[in-house]
């Protein structure tokens, strides 16, 4: 009885942080793009260098996003 319900309790954790990784990644991501137009806009001589940092920055928040998910999914079976 008990058992069982840490296991639902693991299972709900797991998928509010899986949840959140999300949103966290995605609010990152919008504000990386956000910035990077402004930038533009005020520079649009270096655009192609803003453009290719913030694909690499992008890269690495999803990276992160991608590691907080997997330890989630995996807290549920170990």
């Amino acid at each position: 009885m008990i058992l069982a319900a840490i296991d639902g309790m693991l299972g709900i954790g797991a998928c509010v942080g899986a949840g959140l990784a999300a949103i966290a990644a995605g609010l990152g991501i919008g504000k990386i793009g956000s910035s990077a137009m402004e930038a533009i806009a005020r520079q649009p001589e270096s655009a192609g260098d803003i453009r290719s940092n913030m694909i690499v920055i992008a890269a690495l928040v999803e990276g992160v996003a991608l590691f907080a998910v997997i330890v989630c999914v995996l807290s549920l079976f170990l």
